[in-house]
């Protein structure tokens, strides 16, 4: 009898342990995931102000980023080095809709001018500051507006 409870005691010991250690490797899988799926905005030239005009290809209403893919075309006054396709980051789907913004706020081949602050490689991404609408009115990514709005930047 003494052999059985020992038995038993030594299995109830060994599932206590790889149930610890299931537990934690299925913490670290689950929270690594959040502590790595952002990154931060060194990658933008958040001191430079750029601004493009174009025509949506591609709106992603989704977190982490809003996404806008934008096309833009040769044209009177288009710098050559920025035709093509750009992607242009913004924030959460919570920040811009506290701004304004919906899933619907853009659909293919809606005209667009956008602000914002280039890739440091020069590559063609930028991080959304705000969009002029083709009536003049402009959605910001968040809270922050040019000084001459009344805001600090």
């Amino acid at each position: 009898m003494h052999y059985i409870r020992a038995a038993v005691a030594w299995r109830n010991a060994i599932n206590a342990r790889v149930t610890s250690l299931l537990a934690a490797l299925l913490w670290t899988l689950g929270s690594g995931g959040v502590l790595f799926a952002h990154h931060s905005f060194s990658m933008f030239d958040m001191d430079q102000d750029v601004t493009y005009k174009g025509v949506v290809t591609e709106y992603k209403w989704m977190n982490p980023h809003v996404h806008i893919t934008v096309d833009i075309k040769p044209g009177r006054g288009v710098v050559q080095a920025t035709v093509g396709t750009w992607d242009v980051e913004g924030g959460s789907t919570n920040i811009m809709g506290r701004q304004g913004w919906t899933r619907a706020t853009f659909k293919s081949g809606d005209a667009i001018t956008l602000v914002g602050h280039p890739m440091k490689d020069g590559s063609k991404g930028i991080s959304l500051f705000y969009v002029i609408l083709p009536d003049g009115k402009r959605l910001y990514h968040d809270i922050a507006r040019p000084k001459g709005e009344g805001q600090a930047q």
